[in-house]
């Protein structure tokens, strides 16, 4: 025996969605300190482990990090202030164009409406006091947005250029500094070069579990893969380099 429900309109939920602006804005933040912070780590130290095979002095190694830290962060800022605003000029024509849309419809209605009323009434049941129906429209046009508000939400959620650059540089010194720290700590060449291998190793574990736990994906995964793509970067650069060392131990 089939049995009929009345299910009432769904109207949109506006502390959800104010909840998952916060998000988007979150996830741009969060984004742009992880992919810093793991760049600056592992570009760093593949850096210094590169110059440190061919040369094998502390203050080489030191300075290495230094310019690339440096270098790395303004590159990062740059890359990172470009693509934003680029990713902000696209989003900003998609909604031109949706509120255009949606202003065509407002105009479209407010047409039809006036039309309608130099028309015969219409009988009662269509009536919106007294047809269900009627007042499911009626309720459903309430709450859909107008144009305005729809502009308001949409630029609410886009990304700040400035914000971004200065998160993505500040994120990537942070990551220089993992390697920095035992190289200007340790004077011993072997034990240098160690430490800061394994300091490094700790860190990207970190960085990629943070990561894929931000993103929901699998953590130990995400971890394993930055980690040993971050072995590949250093090996390859210390491998390759380390025939370039024709000097001595000098410390």
């Amino acid at each position: 025996m089939a049995s009929s429900q009345t299910q009432e309109p769904c109207a949109p939920d506006h502390e959800n969605l104010g909840m998952m602006k916060e998000r988007i804005q979150r996830g741009q933040w969060i984004r742009a300190a992880i992919l810093g912070a793991n760049d600056g780590l592992l570009s760093t130290t593949s850096l210094m482990l590169g110059v440190g095979a061919a040369k094998e002095d502390r203050r080489s190694m030191v300075l290495s990090g230094l310019a690339g830290a440096l270098a790395g962060a303004c590159s990062m800022a740059v890359g990172e202030f470009v693509s934003v605003s680029t990713q902000r000029d696209i989003q900003k024509a998609t909604t031109s164009t949706n509120c255009e849309r949606v202003m065509k419809l407002d105009i479209t209605s407010v047409k039809e409406t006036k039309l309608h009323e130099t028309e015969p009434k219409l009988p009662t049941i269509f009536s919106p006091g007294r047809s269900p129906m009627m007042k499911v429209v009626i309720e459903d046009a309430k709450t859909f947005p107008s144009s305005s508000e729809l502009r308001d939400d949409l630029q609410e959620v886009l990304p700040n250029p400035f914000k971004a650059a200065a998160a993505s540089a500040l994120a990537f010194l942070c990551g220089s500094f993992v390697p920095l720290l035992p190289a200007i700590l340790f004077a011993r060449y072997i034990v240098r070069i160690v430490v800061i291998a394994i300091v490094t190793s700790l860190a990207l574990v970190l960085f990629g579990g943070f990561g894929a736990h931000l993103g929901g994906s699998p953590i130990r995964v995400s971890a394993v893969r930055v980690l040993v793509g971050g072995w590949i970067a250093m090996g390859v650069t210390y491998g390759l380099l380390k025939p370039f060392d024709s000097e001595g131990r000098n410390d």
